[in-house]
């Protein structure tokens, strides 16, 4: 058989296996006008990737997975969608406790590829929970009908000692390239980033740190090698002499593909998990600051080569004004530059936008938001959040605890929030709203029907212009306003598939 036909036969097949529905020898438009758009169609696997929780031994987390209820391109084939233990130690259970501590509370170790939680049906949330101090980071596939949106958080509480508060995120899928606005190594904090490998083959990444005048020398963090299936921290301290309040990292693979979060603890303010910013762009969106925020800290970072100029806006319930004092941020190229705005949402829960004057070069960003006042004081961070294409989800909710930011930085918009089934019981509801232009929408998600136990919350683009959204979980506890804020990606759960033709014209090439 020629080359030619078998480098057909196999770019069919890698088309088949990608989407699972590829067409060969379709007929072109009979309008003639060419090709059409390719179809989006359901994704058949999803990955995420969620670190270590804590190493507190006062600390709890709780992991919840969900896929909401849709289309699926899966046919018969078998769903299923897993978490399971990286190397390391494990997530531990009471069946294997050591005999000699029996009635002590002590659990043996798993296994490292060690089912931790699994999800059995879409529209209903699954729950895990440890208390373990050696708790691993996680690893997890969803296949089938359970690929498209699935959606798995890690939140956890921290009772006492430096971090203590609520720490969530939502466990995210790997990549090659990740800014986090808004570390630090300053007095006082910890700030460890974990870098967790996927895949069977070692990874290697680079830790860059970047300060008010530039990079800062960092050569322990060049070169970082990452086992399979596991995950390493880093604490940001030890790469650099300089304690610094406020600095950008980047996380770059230079082989292989990784997951990355930064989980910041302050003694005094608490702390919470940083999440990369979106992708570097010249308007950026950074959604749900709580109304009873006490202070907010911008931080900001150029990438490319050229500096920034931004103009700084509120996006209120009534509208956007410009925070006095700070009406606009010139940030120098590979530079970050923070601001303290202080209680700039003045008791209204807000969204602070960022828009490029002229030819500006783009920007990744982050929020550091306390809440509190004293030795009751919490943190969270907002980095710069993407607009939805089609929906986002939070999947761990708890009754009268969450509050759903919506902003709409340009055209009015509406959106569609559904609520889901307790993982232990209730029934789903949904309800429309409107955010009009320039606002931003704070709600508290409709409680689902004689829900049990934590519930997600789908967040759905109707009409309109772009939606920014988040979710803020609030679980306060003996006067500290504990709290975790949560991005609201799109959850990529389609994917575009372009018609393929069939061109016999190739085998005589």
């Amino acid at each position: 058989m020629k080359r030619t036909t078998l480098s057909l036969f196999g770019a069919a097949a890698a088309l088949a296996a990608v989407t699972g529905v590829a067409a060969l020898g379709g007929a072109p438009p009979a309008d003639g006008t060419g090709a059409e758009a390719p179809a989006r169609l359901p994704v058949q696997r999803s990955t995420a990737l969620c670190p270590a929780p804590t190493s507190s031994d006062v600390g709890e987390t709780t992991y919840t997975s969900f896929t909401p209820l849709g289309k699926s391109a899966a046919g018969g084939r078998k769903s299923a969608a897993q978490l399971l233990s990286a190397a390391g130690p494990a997530v531990r259970s009471d069946a294997k406790a050591d005999p000699k501590k029996a009635g002590k509370g002590a659990k043996a170790p798993q296994e490292a590829g060690k089912p931790v939680l699994s999800l059995k049906e879409p529209g209903k949330p699954a729950t895990a929970t440890t208390s373990s101090s050696d708790a691993p980071a996680l690893v997890g596939t969803a296949d089938g009908s359970l690929a498209p949106g699935w959606t798995t958080q890690q939140t956890t509480v921290i009772a006492a000692g430096a971090g203590r508060g609520l720490h969530g995120m939502t466990c995210a899928a790997p990549d090659t390239s990740f800014w986090f606005p808004g570390v630090s190594t300053a007095k006082g904090r910890q700030d460890y980033v974990h870098v967790t490998n996927p895949d069977t083959t070692a990874a290697v990444v680079d830790l860059e740190l970047y300060g008010k005048d530039g990079r800062i020398k960092a050569p322990t963090g060049e070169a970082v090698n990452v086992p399979p299936r596991s995950t390493v921290p880093v604490l940001l301290s030890t790469l650099t002499d300089a304690p610094t309040e406020d600095l950008t990292l980047h996380v770059a693979a230079r082989n292989g593909r990784v997951g990355a979060a930064v989980q910041a603890s302050d003694e005094k303010l608490g702390g919470d998990w940083l999440t990369p910013s979106g992708d570097a762009s010249a308007d950026v969106v950074l959604p749900g600051i709580p109304a009873d925020a006490t202070s907010v800290r911008l931080v900001a970072h150029v990438p490319g080569d050229d500096d920034a100029d931004l103009t700084v806006r509120l996006a209120g319930p009534t509208g956007s004004i410009s925070p006095a004092g700070h009406e606009t941020l010139h940030v120098k190229s590979g530079m970050t530059t923070a601001v303290d705005l202080g209680d700039v949402t003045k008791g209204q829960a807000g969204s602070l936008l960022l828009t490029a004057e002229g030819d500006s070069a783009p920007v990744v960003a982050a929020l550091r938001v306390t809440r509190g006042k004293g030795d009751k004081q919490e943190t969270a961070f907002i980095p710069a959040t993407p607009a939805l294409d089609g929906r986002g989800t939070a999947a761990d909710n708890r009754p009268k605890g969450s509050t759903l930011a919506l902003v709409a930085p340009g055209k009015e918009a509406r959106v569609k929030v559904t609520s889901s089934a307790g993982a232990d019981g209730g029934s789903p509801v949904s309800k429309t709203y409107t955010v009009k232009a320039g606002t931003t929408l704070a709600v508290e998600p409709p409680q689902p029907g004689g829900a049990k136990g934590p519930y997600a919350v789908t967040v759905e683009k109707v009409s309109g212009g772009p939606v920014h959204a988040s979710r803020t979980l609030a679980l306060p506890k003996d006067g500290l306003p504990m709290f975790t804020i949560q991005p609201l990606p799109d959850d990529r759960s389609t994917v575009a598939v372009p018609e393929a033709e069939q061109d016999l014209s190739m085998l005589n090439r």
